[in-house]
């Protein structure tokens, strides 16, 4: 459950990202106090920041990419349209993603892991086909696939060290939970307010509604000198993560809530553009198996009291639903 935290805890994972495949990763002291920090963030503001150990000037490339990408004449942007023939991945328009009913003032580049016709029968299907790339920028697809394999395997070992903090084993999300990881990213741009008459006026503050995220774990890569990324906090209050070098911004998902029985927090965030500035955000979105049937750990269960709290939910059926809901096409 969310407290009334005022900041964004910061933790250093680099002894997990050392230890992450050794046998004895639960009793080495700097592994221990990684879980210490882990269990705390993700029970009391479903929040952190970490390094990430990723090449600084990858992560620097992938927002600087996007960023030209954004630039482009409409016309060109439209070329990888998103469409439902297109299994809803591609580009999206301002005001096309909706948050609760509201349209959401960004636009954005959509992709999946790709599924493979009948791969899941009818509970893939909505999903299937492949990722629509810009061929403008060049290398576009090169960089990003790069950055996603990055992505997945770092997510992979931070969600080792969410195992044993809830009390389970390194390998608590593999297998049939996460063995074959489905992954999301969006590539977004946030349009800067407007000046009119001298003054700065927003043209809709609301750059992307208060929402939770899907899956296990969220991997944000935001420009370095914007702060809009806000997470509610118990009582009610925005508090703001602004952009730290050399970390991402960490955030649990609905499914790893599901999965720990409510001890990790699936914390409602928004995105507010106050600058005048575009501001540039990559979210990769680290997921269970497209087909788990996620359901609450039997650990998890007993350190919350013995009761199940919430009912099994098919990961993609979960996906499904949202992104049915959340376009305008």
């Amino acid at each position: 459950m969310a407290t009334d935290f005022k900041s964004i805890p910061i933790i250093d994972i680099a002894p997990l990202l050392a230890k992450w495949d050794d046998p004895k990763m639960a009793q080495d002291p700097g592994v221990c106090e990684v879980v210490k920090q882990l269990d705390q963030a993700c029970r009391e503001a479903g929040f952190f920041y970490k390094g990430h150990g990723i090449p600084e000037t990858l992560v620097k490339e992938v927002r600087n990419i996007t960023h030209k990408f954004f630039d482009l004449p409409y016309e060109e942007k439209l070329k990888i349209k998103m469409t439902a023939a297109a299994g809803y991945r591609g580009y999206q328009r301002v005001g096309e993603n909706i948050t609760k009913g509201v349209p959401d003032m960004h636009e954005a580049i959509d992709c999946y892991k790709e599924l493979k016709q009948g791969m899941y029968g009818a509970l893939g299907k909505p999903m299937e086909g492949c990722n629509q790339w810009p061929h403008n920028p060049p290398n576009f697809k090169e960089l990003m696939e790069s950055y996603i394999s990055l992505c997945t395997d770092l997510s992979r070992k931070i969600m080792r060290g969410i195992a044993l903090a809830l009390g389970g084993l390194p390998d608590e999300f593999e297998g049939e939970r996460g063995g074959d990881a489905f992954w999301v990213m969006r590539l977004i741009g946030y349009p800067g307010v407007s000046t009119a008459n001298g003054k700065c006026t927003p043209e809709n503050d609301i750059g992307c509604g208060a929402h939770t995220d899907y899956g296990l774990l969220t991997l944000v890569n935001q420009d370095e000198d914007i702060t809009a990324l806000q997470v509610r906090n118990l009582s009610g209050e925005w508090i703001s993560a602004p952009p730290i070098p050399g970390t991402f911004v960490c955030n649990i998902g609905d499914m790893l809530k599901i999965l720990s029985n409510g001890l990790c927090e699936s914390t409602l965030h928004r995105v507010i553009n106050n600058s005048l500035t575009y501001r540039v955000c990559v979210a990769f979105f680290y997921e269970p198996n497209y087909d788990a049937a996620v359901e609450p750990l039997e650990v998890c269960v007993r350190r919350s009291g013995g009761t199940r709290r919430f009912e099994k939910a098919v990961y993609g059926e979960h996906l499904v639903s949202k992104v049915q809901t959340n376009f305008v096409m």
